[in-house]
Protein backbone atom coordinates (compact mmCIF):
# COMPACT_ATOMS: atom_id res chain seq x y z
CA UNK A 1 0.00 0.00 0.00
CA UNK A 2 2.57 2.51 1.05
CA UNK A 3 4.59 1.66 -2.88
CA UNK A 4 1.15 2.53 -4.21
CA UNK A 5 0.74 5.89 -2.35
CA UNK A 6 4.34 6.65 -3.03
CA UNK A 7 4.02 5.82 -6.91
CA UNK A 8 1.03 8.26 -6.74
CA UNK A 9 2.63 11.06 -5.08
CA UNK A 10 5.79 10.95 -7.62
CA UNK A 11 3.06 11.33 -10.52
CA UNK A 12 1.04 13.98 -9.21
CA UNK A 13 4.67 15.88 -8.51
CA UNK A 14 5.65 14.91 -12.00
CA UNK A 15 2.27 16.33 -13.29
CA UNK A 16 2.91 19.40 -11.67
CA UNK A 17 6.10 19.80 -13.05
CA UNK A 18 4.93 20.01 -16.51
CA UNK A 19 4.37 23.53 -18.10
CA UNK A 20 0.89 24.35 -18.49
CA UNK A 21 -0.61 25.05 -21.40
CA UNK A 22 -3.74 26.98 -22.82
CA UNK A 23 -6.29 24.55 -24.54
CA UNK A 24 -7.66 24.55 -27.81
CA UNK A 25 -11.72 24.45 -28.37
CA UNK A 26 -11.41 21.93 -30.18
CA UNK A 27 -9.11 20.18 -28.48
CA UNK A 28 -10.81 16.83 -26.90
CA UNK A 29 -9.79 15.90 -22.93
CA UNK A 30 -8.19 13.09 -21.77
CA UNK A 31 -9.91 11.24 -18.44
CA UNK A 32 -8.03 12.35 -15.43
CA UNK A 33 -6.35 15.43 -17.07
CA UNK A 34 -6.42 18.60 -14.87
CA UNK A 35 -7.72 21.83 -15.63
CA UNK A 36 -6.72 25.09 -13.95
CA UNK A 37 -9.16 27.56 -14.26
CA UNK A 38 -7.62 31.42 -13.25
CA UNK A 39 -10.88 32.87 -11.84
CA UNK A 40 -12.75 31.18 -9.01
CA UNK A 41 -16.31 30.43 -8.53
CA UNK A 42 -16.28 32.67 -6.22
CA UNK A 43 -15.22 35.93 -7.80
CA UNK A 44 -17.48 35.01 -11.27
CA UNK A 45 -20.40 35.48 -8.62
CA UNK A 46 -19.12 38.85 -7.78
CA UNK A 47 -18.99 40.47 -11.09
CA UNK A 48 -19.04 38.85 -14.46
CA UNK A 49 -16.59 40.32 -16.57
CA UNK A 50 -18.48 40.86 -19.77
CA UNK A 51 -22.27 41.93 -18.56
CA UNK A 52 -22.94 45.18 -19.97
CA UNK A 53 -22.33 47.99 -17.46
CA UNK A 54 -25.44 49.51 -16.04
CA UNK A 55 -25.78 53.26 -16.50
CA UNK A 56 -27.56 54.24 -13.17
CA UNK A 57 -23.98 52.99 -11.78
CA UNK A 58 -21.68 56.02 -13.49
CA UNK A 59 -21.80 59.49 -12.11
CA UNK A 60 -19.33 60.77 -14.38
CA UNK A 61 -18.05 64.72 -12.89
CA UNK A 62 -18.27 67.82 -13.87
CA UNK A 63 -15.05 68.00 -16.19
CA UNK A 64 -16.51 64.73 -18.06
CA UNK A 65 -19.83 66.01 -18.31
CA UNK A 66 -18.49 69.24 -19.90
CA UNK A 67 -16.04 67.14 -22.57
CA UNK A 68 -19.49 65.36 -23.54
CA UNK A 69 -21.40 68.52 -23.98
CA UNK A 70 -18.72 69.39 -26.33
CA UNK A 71 -19.24 66.86 -28.31
CA UNK A 72 -22.53 66.98 -29.03
CA UNK A 73 -22.95 69.35 -32.64
CA UNK A 74 -26.69 69.04 -32.66
CA UNK A 75 -29.76 68.45 -30.18
CA UNK A 76 -33.48 68.32 -30.20
CA UNK A 77 -36.54 66.62 -28.52
CA UNK A 78 -36.06 63.19 -30.64
CA UNK A 79 -32.27 62.81 -31.30
CA UNK A 80 -28.80 64.08 -30.09
CA UNK A 81 -25.39 63.74 -32.78
CA UNK A 82 -22.31 63.64 -31.21
CA UNK A 83 -18.39 64.04 -33.02
CA UNK A 84 -16.88 61.24 -31.41
CA UNK A 85 -13.15 61.15 -30.75
CA UNK A 86 -11.06 58.25 -31.69
CA UNK A 87 -10.04 55.39 -29.23
CA UNK A 88 -13.37 56.03 -27.54
CA UNK A 89 -15.00 52.76 -27.25
CA UNK A 90 -19.25 53.00 -28.15
CA UNK A 91 -20.59 50.04 -26.43
CA UNK A 92 -18.84 48.99 -23.35
CA UNK A 93 -18.44 45.87 -21.04
CA UNK A 94 -17.79 45.53 -17.63
CA UNK A 95 -13.91 46.43 -17.47
CA UNK A 96 -14.72 49.61 -20.03
CA UNK A 97 -16.43 52.47 -17.65
CA UNK A 98 -15.49 55.07 -20.34
CA UNK A 99 -17.63 53.84 -23.16
CA UNK A 100 -20.07 56.49 -25.50
CA UNK A 101 -23.11 54.91 -24.55
CA UNK A 102 -22.72 54.29 -20.62
CA UNK A 103 -21.58 57.87 -20.18
CA UNK A 104 -23.94 59.11 -22.74
CA UNK A 105 -26.79 58.08 -20.64
CA UNK A 106 -25.56 59.31 -17.91
CA UNK A 107 -24.78 62.55 -18.70
CA UNK A 108 -26.36 63.91 -21.71
CA UNK A 109 -29.95 63.14 -20.23
CA UNK A 110 -30.33 67.25 -20.55
CA UNK A 111 -34.12 67.33 -18.92
CA UNK A 112 -35.23 64.25 -20.04
CA UNK A 113 -36.14 61.36 -17.43
CA UNK A 114 -33.34 58.88 -19.25
CA UNK A 115 -30.61 59.20 -21.41
CA UNK A 116 -30.10 58.77 -25.14
CA UNK A 117 -29.10 55.15 -26.78
CA UNK A 118 -27.44 54.27 -29.53
CA UNK A 119 -28.79 53.93 -33.09
CA UNK A 120 -25.81 53.09 -34.43
CA UNK A 121 -22.29 52.32 -33.98
CA UNK A 122 -18.91 53.21 -34.69
CA UNK A 123 -15.73 51.22 -34.29
CA UNK A 124 -13.49 51.82 -31.50
CA UNK A 125 -10.38 53.36 -33.37
CA UNK A 126 -12.57 55.31 -35.66
CA UNK A 127 -14.08 58.68 -35.22
CA UNK A 128 -17.05 60.81 -36.51
CA UNK A 129 -21.00 61.54 -36.26
CA UNK A 130 -22.37 59.09 -33.94
CA UNK A 131 -26.45 58.92 -33.83
CA UNK A 132 -28.37 58.77 -30.40
CA UNK A 133 -32.27 58.73 -30.36
CA UNK A 134 -34.03 60.51 -26.95
CA UNK A 135 -37.29 58.72 -26.78
CA UNK A 136 -38.36 55.08 -27.66
CA UNK A 137 -40.23 55.81 -30.57
CA UNK A 138 -37.30 57.76 -32.11
CA UNK A 139 -34.63 55.22 -31.44
CA UNK A 140 -37.17 52.30 -32.74
CA UNK A 141 -37.46 54.18 -35.97
CA UNK A 142 -34.32 55.44 -36.52
CA UNK A 143 -32.76 51.50 -35.85
CA UNK A 144 -35.68 50.41 -38.27
CA UNK A 145 -34.40 53.06 -40.46
CA UNK A 146 -30.53 51.98 -40.23
CA UNK A 147 -31.30 48.41 -40.36
CA UNK A 148 -33.98 48.35 -43.54
CA UNK A 149 -35.03 51.14 -45.17
CA UNK A 150 -38.11 49.56 -46.31
CA UNK A 151 -39.15 48.38 -43.06
CA UNK A 152 -38.72 52.00 -41.64
CA UNK A 153 -41.52 53.16 -44.35
CA UNK A 154 -45.00 54.50 -43.62
CA UNK A 155 -48.33 55.48 -44.88
CA UNK A 156 -46.61 59.03 -44.93
CA UNK A 157 -45.19 60.16 -48.27
CA UNK A 158 -42.72 62.70 -46.67
CA UNK A 159 -41.22 60.53 -44.33
CA UNK A 160 -40.53 57.73 -46.96
CA UNK A 161 -39.00 60.51 -49.57
CA UNK A 162 -36.71 61.73 -46.52
CA UNK A 163 -35.81 57.72 -45.92
CA UNK A 164 -34.95 57.66 -49.77
CA UNK A 165 -32.23 60.34 -49.26
CA UNK A 166 -30.99 58.78 -46.06
CA UNK A 167 -26.84 58.22 -45.82
CA UNK A 168 -23.57 58.25 -44.25
CA UNK A 169 -20.36 59.52 -46.18
CA UNK A 170 -16.50 58.33 -44.38
CA UNK A 171 -13.39 60.00 -45.52
CA UNK A 172 -10.73 57.40 -45.17
CA UNK A 173 -6.72 57.44 -45.96
CA UNK A 174 -5.85 53.94 -47.43
CA UNK A 175 -2.45 52.84 -48.81
CA UNK A 176 -2.30 52.46 -52.84
CA UNK A 177 -5.15 53.74 -54.81
CA UNK A 178 -7.76 51.75 -56.07
CA UNK A 179 -8.11 50.40 -59.77
CA UNK A 180 -11.35 52.40 -60.57
CA UNK A 181 -11.75 55.99 -59.54
CA UNK A 182 -15.08 55.13 -58.21
CA UNK A 183 -17.59 52.16 -58.38
CA UNK A 184 -19.73 49.87 -56.24
CA UNK A 185 -18.18 47.01 -54.00
CA UNK A 186 -21.05 44.01 -53.88
CA UNK A 187 -18.78 41.66 -51.03
CA UNK A 188 -20.96 39.74 -48.47
CA UNK A 189 -18.94 39.21 -45.52
CA UNK A 190 -19.03 36.31 -43.06
CA UNK A 191 -17.60 36.17 -39.31
CA UNK A 192 -14.69 33.41 -37.95
CA UNK A 193 -12.89 32.82 -35.05
CA UNK A 194 -9.54 32.86 -35.03
CA UNK A 195 -6.96 29.58 -33.13
CA UNK A 196 -7.33 31.67 -30.03
CA UNK A 197 -11.10 30.71 -30.05
CA UNK A 198 -12.28 34.11 -28.86
CA UNK A 199 -11.10 36.74 -31.71
CA UNK A 200 -13.56 37.07 -33.94
CA UNK A 201 -12.63 37.93 -37.81
CA UNK A 202 -14.61 39.36 -40.57
CA UNK A 203 -13.68 38.43 -43.37
CA UNK A 204 -14.91 38.36 -47.12
CA UNK A 205 -17.51 35.41 -47.99
CA UNK A 206 -16.91 32.52 -50.11
CA UNK A 207 -19.36 30.40 -51.93
CA UNK A 208 -17.62 26.82 -50.76
CA UNK A 209 -17.63 28.65 -46.90
CA UNK A 210 -20.65 26.73 -44.47
CA UNK A 211 -20.08 30.04 -42.66
CA UNK A 212 -23.21 32.52 -42.26
CA UNK A 213 -22.93 35.23 -44.89
CA UNK A 214 -24.33 38.45 -45.00
CA UNK A 215 -24.67 41.47 -48.01
CA UNK A 216 -22.45 43.78 -47.40
CA UNK A 217 -22.41 47.11 -50.39
CA UNK A 218 -20.61 49.97 -50.52
CA UNK A 219 -20.22 52.55 -52.48
CA UNK A 220 -16.85 54.54 -52.69
CA UNK A 221 -14.95 57.59 -54.82
CA UNK A 222 -11.39 58.47 -54.92
CA UNK A 223 -10.64 61.98 -53.66
CA UNK A 224 -7.32 62.52 -56.01
CA UNK A 225 -4.14 61.16 -57.28
CA UNK A 226 -1.92 58.80 -55.04
CA UNK A 227 0.32 61.04 -52.94
CA UNK A 228 3.28 58.91 -51.29
CA UNK A 229 1.61 55.77 -51.44
CA UNK A 230 -1.61 57.13 -50.11
CA UNK A 231 -5.04 57.90 -51.50
CA UNK A 232 -7.54 59.48 -50.09
CA UNK A 233 -11.05 58.11 -51.05
CA UNK A 234 -15.06 58.54 -49.73
CA UNK A 235 -17.05 55.89 -48.70
CA UNK A 236 -20.88 55.37 -48.70
CA UNK A 237 -22.25 52.35 -46.85
CA UNK A 238 -25.79 50.90 -48.51
CA UNK A 239 -25.73 48.46 -45.61
CA UNK A 240 -24.13 48.39 -41.94
CA UNK A 241 -22.43 45.36 -41.06
CA UNK A 242 -19.52 45.33 -38.64
CA UNK A 243 -15.66 46.41 -40.02
CA UNK A 244 -18.04 46.52 -43.60
CA UNK A 245 -15.68 49.57 -44.72
CA UNK A 246 -12.42 48.59 -43.36
CA UNK A 247 -12.83 45.00 -44.95
CA UNK A 248 -14.35 45.76 -48.13
CA UNK A 249 -11.04 49.21 -48.38
CA UNK A 250 -8.50 45.91 -47.23
CA UNK A 251 -9.73 42.46 -49.17
CA UNK A 252 -11.55 43.78 -51.99
CA UNK A 253 -10.21 47.29 -53.00
CA UNK A 254 -6.67 45.71 -51.94
CA UNK A 255 -6.24 49.29 -50.07
CA UNK A 256 -6.38 48.67 -46.39
CA UNK A 257 -7.01 52.00 -44.67
CA UNK A 258 -3.92 53.77 -42.47
CA UNK A 259 -3.75 52.36 -39.12
CA UNK A 260 -5.89 49.66 -39.69
CA UNK A 261 -3.42 46.69 -38.21
CA UNK A 262 -6.14 43.96 -37.78
CA UNK A 263 -7.16 43.96 -41.67
CA UNK A 264 -3.48 45.45 -42.96
CA UNK A 265 -1.11 43.84 -41.27
CA UNK A 266 0.61 42.58 -43.99
CA UNK A 267 0.38 45.47 -46.41
CA UNK A 268 1.76 48.00 -43.17
CA UNK A 269 4.41 45.83 -42.81
CA UNK A 270 5.73 46.15 -46.11
CA UNK A 271 4.37 49.89 -46.36
CA UNK A 272 7.02 52.74 -46.62
CA UNK A 273 6.22 55.97 -44.74
CA UNK A 274 6.20 59.51 -45.99
CA UNK A 275 9.48 60.39 -47.22
CA UNK A 276 9.67 64.34 -47.04
CA UNK A 277 10.29 64.59 -50.88
CA UNK A 278 7.85 63.34 -53.44
CA UNK A 279 7.34 63.81 -57.39
CA UNK A 280 4.39 66.00 -58.48
CA UNK A 281 1.91 64.19 -60.62
CA UNK A 282 1.98 66.64 -63.54
CA UNK A 283 5.35 68.24 -63.83
CA UNK A 284 7.40 65.17 -62.62
CA UNK A 285 9.28 67.14 -60.56
CA UNK A 286 10.01 66.66 -56.76
CA UNK A 287 7.53 68.07 -54.44
CA UNK A 288 8.22 69.36 -50.78
CA UNK A 289 5.06 68.19 -48.71
CA UNK A 290 3.45 71.30 -47.51
CA UNK A 291 4.02 71.65 -43.41
CA UNK A 292 2.53 74.55 -41.67
CA UNK A 293 4.96 76.25 -39.09
CA UNK A 294 4.59 74.85 -35.74
CA UNK A 295 2.37 71.69 -37.06
CA UNK A 296 3.33 68.94 -34.86
CA UNK A 297 3.34 65.61 -37.52
CA UNK A 298 3.20 62.85 -35.07
CA UNK A 299 -0.11 62.08 -32.37
CA UNK A 300 -0.61 59.58 -34.85
CA UNK A 301 -0.57 60.79 -38.18
CA UNK A 302 0.21 59.46 -41.37
CA UNK A 303 3.88 60.75 -40.83
CA UNK A 304 3.70 58.90 -37.22
CA UNK A 305 5.57 55.68 -36.53
CA UNK A 306 2.39 53.93 -35.26
CA UNK A 307 -0.69 55.97 -37.39
CA UNK A 308 -3.78 55.99 -35.72
CA UNK A 309 -6.91 54.93 -37.79
CA UNK A 310 -7.83 57.17 -40.60
CA UNK A 311 -11.59 56.34 -40.97
CA UNK A 312 -13.74 59.36 -40.01
CA UNK A 313 -17.64 59.37 -40.61
CA UNK A 314 -17.66 62.69 -41.87
CA UNK A 315 -21.46 63.19 -43.05
CA UNK A 316 -24.74 61.75 -42.22
CA UNK A 317 -28.56 62.61 -43.97
CA UNK A 318 -31.30 61.34 -42.44
CA UNK A 319 -35.46 62.40 -41.30
CA UNK A 320 -35.84 65.14 -38.82
CA UNK A 321 -37.38 61.99 -36.63
CA UNK A 322 -38.32 64.89 -34.43
CA UNK A 323 -40.97 66.33 -37.34
CA UNK A 324 -42.47 62.71 -37.82
CA UNK A 325 -42.64 61.01 -34.60
CA UNK A 326 -45.81 62.33 -33.86
CA UNK A 327 -47.43 61.06 -37.59
CA UNK A 328 -45.53 57.39 -37.37
CA UNK A 329 -47.04 56.59 -33.72
CA UNK A 330 -50.52 57.50 -35.05
CA UNK A 331 -50.30 56.17 -38.29
CA UNK A 332 -51.23 59.03 -39.76
CA UNK A 333 -50.82 60.63 -43.41
CA UNK A 334 -51.38 64.58 -42.02
CA UNK A 335 -48.61 66.24 -40.84
CA UNK A 336 -49.19 69.07 -37.45
CA UNK A 337 -49.59 72.98 -38.92
CA UNK A 338 -46.97 73.60 -36.86
CA UNK A 339 -44.54 71.16 -38.01
CA UNK A 340 -45.71 71.63 -41.61
CA UNK A 341 -42.49 74.18 -41.84
CA UNK A 342 -39.74 72.27 -40.33
CA UNK A 343 -37.62 70.83 -42.99
CA UNK A 344 -37.81 67.29 -43.95
CA UNK A 345 -34.39 65.89 -43.68
CA UNK A 346 -31.80 67.08 -41.21
CA UNK A 347 -27.71 66.90 -42.49
CA UNK A 348 -24.39 67.26 -40.41
CA UNK A 349 -21.10 67.38 -40.80
CA UNK A 350 -18.11 66.40 -38.56
CA UNK A 351 -14.69 67.77 -38.69
CA UNK A 352 -11.58 64.90 -38.64
CA UNK A 353 -9.69 64.46 -35.42
CA UNK A 354 -6.54 66.06 -34.91
CA UNK A 355 -4.23 63.07 -36.91
CA UNK A 356 -6.22 62.63 -39.86
CA UNK A 357 -6.69 66.97 -40.30
CA UNK A 358 -2.49 67.12 -40.03
CA UNK A 359 -2.63 64.09 -42.59
CA UNK A 360 -4.83 66.01 -44.54
CA UNK A 361 -2.93 68.98 -44.78
CA UNK A 362 0.33 67.06 -45.55
CA UNK A 363 -1.23 65.85 -48.80
CA UNK A 364 -4.24 68.44 -49.56
CA UNK A 365 -2.47 69.88 -52.40
CA UNK A 366 -4.25 67.62 -55.36
CA UNK A 367 -7.41 66.68 -53.70
CA UNK A 368 -10.75 67.28 -55.37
Amino acid sequence: MEDLVADDSSTQKEELMKPMRKIRPNEVMKRGARVHVPVSIAETRISKRYDAIPSGTLYPNADEIKYLQRLVIYKDSAIIVLNKPPKLPVKGNLPVHNSMDALAAAALSYDYDEGPKLVHRLDRESSGILLLGRTKDSVSHLQWLFSNINNAKSSCKAWNDACEVTYQRYWALVIGTPKEKEGIIHAPLSKVLLNDGKTERVILAHHSSVEPRQEAVTEYRVLGPKINGCSWIELRPLTYRKHQLRVHCAEALGTPIVGDYRYGWFVHSRWKQMPRVDIEPTTGKPYKLRRPEGLDVQKGSVLSKVPLLHLHCRELVLPNIAKFVHVLKNSSEELHPSLSEQPDVLRFVATMPSHMRISWNLMSSYLV
